[in-house]
């Protein structure tokens, strides 16, 4: 178990759950990828390793992006946001980022009022 440093756990605000929403971007061009979730292990292990780790909600455990698929995320930075309930995780990603296959998460069209 890799601990998180105190000064920055204090400043986390978790969900129910313990977890922190980590909106993932594309470092150079500003591209938002995907949105993950991850606890103080996760975060953690992220700014320890340099590679991006989540809670899978779903399944109940970390994985690291890229671990299986080859699609890693190599982060660059991490900053919290202002109420410090988000992460925004700047990655030079490889290959795609969503489990779709996609380059992006976010491309499924865009929701309108009409």
């Amino acid at each position: 178990m890799t601990s998180l440093d105190p000064a920055i756990a204090d400043r986390l605000k978790r969900t129910a759950d313990g977890l922190v929403a980590a909106v993932v971007q594309q470092h150079d061009s500003g591209e938002v990828l995907m949105l993950g979730w991850m606890d103080d292990e996760a975060l953690a292990r992220t700014l320890t390793t340099g590679r991006a780790t989540y809670w899978s909600r779903s399944r109940q455990e970390y994985w690291v992006k890229g671990e299986t698929s080859g699609h890693r995320q190599w982060v660059k930075n991490v900053r919290l946001d202002c109420d410090g309930d988000a992460l925004l995780v700047t990655v030079d990603q490889e290959g795609p980022a969503c489990h779709t296959g996609t380059r992006t998460c976010f491309d499924d069209g865009l929701l309108t009022d009409g």
